[in-house]
């Protein structure tokens, strides 16, 4: 028996109803309850015709990922999705519901984080594993049938989880490009965003590729000194650098692209600090985020700043012309950062794993 072929493989999928000769009418009917409405497996199978039903749900394999935990928030909308992928790793996948009754899921690109930013708790997991695009996939589309056995849908697609996507760069592509696919998700591009720590040549290649697309930067400092410390990779790609590529995609989209500021008292926060950052966004088309931070066990030395301070840190930047929003923190009661939950259980995977190659 050959092995199983993942849903999301396409082409794969078209060859498999070609073998099996049924009419492509049904297929694209399996593909439309599957990925556009949520239904689940079960209702999908219901749309090809019943004597090649159980030959076609034999030889696919549905998901890839198996449900571990969820935790839903007690004070707000959130809901954490632990997920277990094949190799035996944990990921995030996170819903985050609004009082509006729009639906935003923050999938996951990678297990773990190479950026090592020292505010993040999926960079402090010391190991960065890239997740393939049948695993994002499988991320929505459990999400999805969830918020569908709620009467809900995803709204919002960020990629805003476990991992820096730009470091999974060919994968997220392809996961992109099968939310926009006519014939499997047909997700409208303004509702997807990327969001990276700031690495210039990606961006661009992205916003060329995607200019539809949004795409966010975790910024947190306009001064070198201080985003290399938050932010490792600001070494590689510093301050002047990744302008540019800013002003290159404003360019290129017509989007706003949005700059994402992690609120640290004594560290980013001051008056001085707010000016210096609304002119180094003087002439970009940008929308800044100022986020309040989620302590971490492995940086106890931060902190976050003060609603007031933040109100008039976001003063400063309205003031210069720039939209400002002061975000707040949804499922602070389930889990305090991304990657917090599965720290030490990916740890001891990749610690067997890395005994076992050398064995």
């Amino acid at each position: 028996m050959p092995p199983p072929i993942s849903i999301y493989d396409s082409p794969a999928i078209d060859r498999l109803r070609a073998e099996l000769k049924f009419e492509p009418r049904r297929l694209r009917a399996l593909r439309t309850a599957y990925f556009k409405k949520c239904l689940g497996v079960d209702a999908a199978l219901t749309e090809l015709p019943e004597h090649v039903r159980n030959q076609f749900s034999d030889r696919v394999q549905f998901h890839l990922l198996t449900p571990a935990e969820s935790h839903d928030s007690q004070v707000d909308g959130a809901t954490k999705l632990v997920l277990k992928t094949p190799a035996g790793y944990a990921i995030e996948t996170v819903i985050m519901r609004t009082g509006t009754g729009r639906v935003s899921l923050c999938v996951s690109s990678q297990v773990g984080c190479a950026a090592a930013c020292g505010f993040c708790a999926t960079g402090q997991m010391g190991i960065a594993k890239n997740l393939s695009a049948a695993e994002m996939l499988d991320q929505i589309v459990l999400a999805g049938e969830r918020m569908h056995a709620e009467g809900r849908h995803v709204r919002n697609i960020v990629f805003m989880g476990m991992g820096e996507p730009f470091h999974n760069e060919a994968a997220v592509y392809d996961v992109v490009a099968a939310l926009l696919a006519p014939t499997l998700f047909h997700h409208t591009p303004g509702r997807i965003l990327i969001s990276t720590v700031g690495i210039p040549d990606a961006m661009i290649r992205c916003a060329r590729r995607f200019p539809a697309v949004n795409l966010a930067i975790s910024l947190h400092s306009v001064r070198q000194t201080v985003r290399e410390r938050l932010i490792p990779l600001a070494i590689k790609y510093p301050l002047d650098e990744l302008r540019r590529a800013v002003v290159a995609v404003n360019s290129i989209q017509q989007n706003t692209l949005m700059i994402e500021y992690l609120m640290l008292a004594g560290v980013n926060d001051s008056l001085a600090d707010a000016h210096e950052f609304a002119t180094w966004l003087q002439g970009l088309n940008v929308h800044v985020n100022l986020i309040p931070y989620n302590p971490i066990a492995t940086a106890p030395e931060l902190r976050s700043t003060e609603r007031p301070e933040r109100d008039a840190f976001a003063a400063v930047l309205r003031e210069a012309g720039f939209i400002t929003t002061i975000r707040y923190s949804l499922g602070a009661d389930i889990a305090a950062a991304c990657g917090q939950l599965v720290q030490s259980e990916n740890r001891e995977i990749a610690r067997r794993q890395a005994i076992g190659a050398t064995s």
